[in-house]
């Protein structure tokens, strides 16, 4: 197997996740075409591999707001419409899926995109996957880590016999097709829990940790104990790759992102803070998280560059995927902001950081 480079020699990736929600104005209640919501989504995935970008991740939701329930189906789609992206979800909701089939689709994108898939396993922000498919909320933890477990076991070889509480045991069978790849990737998503980033640093894989409020200095520790933990576990954490995911938007002008990004963000997050109990936001208060030590990287491309490597001082990390999928957004809009993404932001940022590495090792 080919050893990892390590983090210092690795080139930063930035890339791009989506959520693909409907595209319903959640102020004014106008609506989209969900064809056509599928239609601009695939133009931006090839924008996104035009400009050079490096990722393109795709959430997996099972609510009324969204349209990608099934992200595997249109990572396939997009995997005949580009060439170099890596293609990967944020998140497949691990805990109601099977490992099986999960390996099994992703083995499959693999081959249609020669080799760029990758799995971004996680819990999920939401809990409407659970009833769906039959799994019980109290069990909420104890299914992620022995499904998490499972696939990771599927990635080695290609037949497999094990057993476990929630699922029928396998018994020398074999798991088919197999990937391009000779270790599909697998990234376990991080919310904010310290057994989280254990739990991923015990099984080697990657952490990618979602800021999406707060100052980002709070979440300096999660990757302190990412990196003891692993090495307490025998890795090396210097030849694991991090992640952040935050949230944002890019315009040429800063009151033109914030225009366009905050009025949406705040009715959204509004309405899933009344779901769950949150006080209400106002926008004002949203809008103080595109300062530099806020979560939001909303701003000109300039701001964003100064963020990431901001960031990058905190953190050391070896990735980092902005959340730019707002459909109320006008599409036009969303396409310039993903080519300031790609053709002014990661040039700058890649380079500085590869100076960074050069000069630390």
């Amino acid at each position: 197997m080919t050893k990892p480079l390590p983090n210092r020699e690795r080139p930063f990736e930035i890339g791009i996740y989506n959520f693909v929600d409907n595209g319903t104005h959640p102020i004014t209640g106008e609506k989209k075409d969900p064809a056509e919501t599928m239609r601009n989504l695939m133009e931006t995935i090839e924008l996104v591999d035009q400009t050079g970008l490096d990722v393109f991740a795709i959430g997996e939701h099972h609510r009324e707001e969204y349209l990608a329930s099934a992200p595997v189906v249109i990572l396939g789609a997009a995997a005949a419409r580009t060439k170099n992206i890596r293609l990967s979800t944020a998140v497949t909701v691990l805990s109601s899926d099977d490992p099986v089939r999960v390996f099994q689709n992703f083995a499959t994108l693999d081959l249609l995109s020669n080799g760029r898939a990758e799995i971004m396993a996680g819990r999920g922000s939401f809990i409407e996957s659970f009833p769906l498919f039959g799994y019980d909320l109290h069990d909420y933890d104890g299914l992620f880590d022995e499904k998490l477990k499972l696939l990771t076991e599927l990635r080695e070889a290609e037949k497999i016999t094990w057993s476990g509480k929630f699922r029928a045991p396998l018994d020398n069978l074999g798991v088919y097709p197999r990937p391009v790849q000779e270790k599909l990737p697998i990234w376990v998503a991080v919310g904010g829990t310290p057994e989280s980033a254990v739990r991923a640093a015990s099984m080697e894989l990657p952490m990618a940790l979602a800021i999406i409020g707060g100052m980002p200095e709070r979440f300096a520790p999660f990757f302190d104990l990412y990196r003891s933990a692993s090495t307490q576990y025998g890795f090396d954490p210097t030849q694991i790759p991090l992640s952040i995911n935050s949230h944002g938007f890019i315009a040429d002008d800063a009151q033109e992102a914030v225009d366009a990004y905050y009025p949406a963000q705040t009715a959204m997050m509004n309405k899933i803070g009344r779901e769950r109990g949150w006080t209400p936001a106002t926008r004002a208060q949203l809008e103080s998280q595109r300062l530099l030590r806020g979560s939001d990287f909303v701003g000109t491309p300039d701001e964003i560059i100064e963020k990431i490597l901001f960031q990058h001082e905190i953190f050391k990390h070896q990735r980092f995927m902005m959340y730019m999928g707002n459909n109320s957004i006008e599409h036009k809009k969303m396409l310039h902001a993903i080519e300031l993404f790609g053709t002014k932001v990661a040039p700058v940022v890649r380079k500085e950081i590869a100076s960074r590495n050069a000069s630390a090792g």
